[in-house]
């Protein structure tokens, strides 16, 4: 007779285990049926909790959808026009003020197969689907290479009629955002302003025999908002975009993680008091952590420089976020980040195109570590050289809406070309940032409002080699004398 064989202690559960969420007890391996019911809330809570940050690209999306139909931007041949740029009137997570935007929203649902055609000249253009990813480029970055052209959005599997010489790109949403931008000439819009409203159409390819006049709103001096909801409102904006969309817009993974807390393609989305409570509280840990991979990453990789604070938007440099190609996975925080900050997805934005697209480095904190604050006063010194082919320039932001911050200066920004900067005499320049206009080169100075932190993105249009071979690099913004009392510092 064989003896039994002893039954592992690692494979047994207690009668009593302690953890996060209280003591768990159960009966023989039974959980009783209070623990069962905190396991549930907990379980419901943690799905939530993932749901937030796998889905804010599709909220910021829908977001921004929402915020384009409020200004009348409710067919594909209104567009919306930044014709004298973007000033921190609109909630516009961390536009620019440096060039004409030009935004319009496709419905393929709606419209079926829809023609968008672009002047030659035109700057980096984007299209993405309504999960914010990559669909295709226009312009400079774009097949058409600045030179102008037409191009067909249609849906994943088309395979109809295409216009003579049209640029074909698939998506695999109903919902897309068009994002065009016209660049500056001796520091003007006017220019852009004029080419976009000549030359951009958008229209369904069932009118391209008679296309409707593009209608452009202006967008500029206006306020509306773009910007996803932080409390529990956020999983109506995901139930939204679920329910409009087609049902392999995203992978069964996603849907099941999102059925879990309710959210069905063709169920409505209602949930009961208990359920409404576990997502008020979920939405606020989600939002939380979201703010922390954003503001207080810790991520190395996340750093362009190894004792600068300035930092990338594409950690891994890759528009997908995959690491290895994929072979390790996608960089779930590095994609959280990007998108609880910012818009547009595109390789420009990524790969090393020198004299092409635009790059960027981000930062919150001053040379010492702190986050930065609107009550005390900065210099941040560039050098000479700054490895921008177009122009370069500084925007600063509100770390609550992620939009330029509001102060008496429409354009919270310095710009190469717009502004009459004065340099230093080894070509390098000094820029200033405070509440209050500094005696010394106040043409140099970004207004900051005490009582308020403030983060900045440095912008590089047509970025070259130095750049991206780290041989050029940005000081870091160094603090002077405190005016105000400092907001809560990075080391507490």
């Amino acid at each position: 007779m064989t003896d039994e064989l002893a039954i592992p202690e690692k494979i047994q559960t207690p009668d009593r285990v302690e953890t996060r969420i209280g003591a768990l007890e159960f009966h023989d391996g039974f959980p009783t049926d209070d623990t069962a019911q905190r396991l549930f809330d907990h379980l419901d809570f943690l799905r939530a909790v993932e749901a937030f940050l796998q889905c804010v690209p599709a909220a910021s999306l829908e977001a921004m959808r929402s915020g384009m139909v409020d200004i009348g931007i409710d067919a594909c041949h209104k567009l919306a026009i930044a014709d004298d740029l973007l000033d921190s009137n609109p909630l516009f997570l961390t536009g620019n003020t440096d060039t004409v935007y030009v935004s319009g929203i496709i419905d393929l649902d709606r419209d079926g197969p829809t023609v968008v055609e672009i002047p030659p000249g035109c700057g980096p253009g984007t299209v993405n689907d309504a999960w914010f990813r990559f669909v295709i480029d226009m312009g400079r970055p774009g097949p058409d290479r600045g030179q102008g052209g037409t191009y067909l959005i249609v849906p994943t599997g088309y395979d109809g009629p295409v216009p003579d010489g049209a640029f074909v790109a698939q998506s695999p949403s109903s919902t897309n955002w068009l994002i065009l931008r016209g660049m500056l000439v001796d520091g003007s819009p006017d220019t852009a302003t004029r080419s976009m409203r000549d030359g951009v159409k958008v229209y369904p390819l069932t009118q391209i025999e008679a296309p409707p006049v593009t209608q452009f709103v202006s967008m500029s001096k206006r306020p509306f908002n773009t910007i996803h909801a932080n409390d529990a409102g956020f999983y109506d904006e995901v139930a939204a975009v679920i329910e409009r969309e087609p049902i392999d817009v995203i992978d069964p993974e996603t849907r099941g993680l999102l059925a879990s807390i309710g959210i069905r393609k063709d169920t409505p989305f209602a949930p009961d008091a208990r359920m409404r409570s576990i997502l008020a509280d979920a939405a606020g840990v989600a939002n939380g952590t979201a703010r922390a991979i954003a503001f207080r990453t810790r991520d190395r990789d996340a750093f362009l420089y190894p004792d600068r604070a300035w930092k990338t938007a594409f950690i891994g440099g890759d528009y997908r976020w995959l690491i290895d190609d994929g072979a390790g996975g996608r960089n779930l925080d590095a994609r959280t980040m990007f998108f609880y900050l910012a818009t547009v997805n595109t390789p420009a934005m990524a790969l090393e195109m020198p004299g092409v697209g635009s790059q960027y480095a981000m930062t919150e904190h001053d040379s010492t570590g702190e986050l930065l604050d609107g009550g005390r006063d900065y210099v941040l010194t560039l050098p000479a050289k700054v490895p921008a082919q177009d122009f370069w320039s500084i925007v600063i932001y509100d770390p609550q809406t992620r939009s330029e911050l509001r102060t008496d200066q429409p354009f919270p920004s310095c710009n190469s070309q717009r502004d009459a900067l004065t340099y230093d005499d080894d070509g390098s320049i000094t820029l200033r940032f405070g509440p209050n206009p500094p005696a010394e080169r106040p043409e140099n100075w970004i207004r900051t409002t005490a009582g308020k932190g403030w983060f900045t993105i440095l912008r590089l249009y047509g970025p070259l080699a130095p750049w991206f071979d780290r041989s050029w690099v940005p000081g870091n913004i160094e603090p002077r004398q405190t005016t105000s009392a400092s907001t809560t510092s990075a080391s507490e």
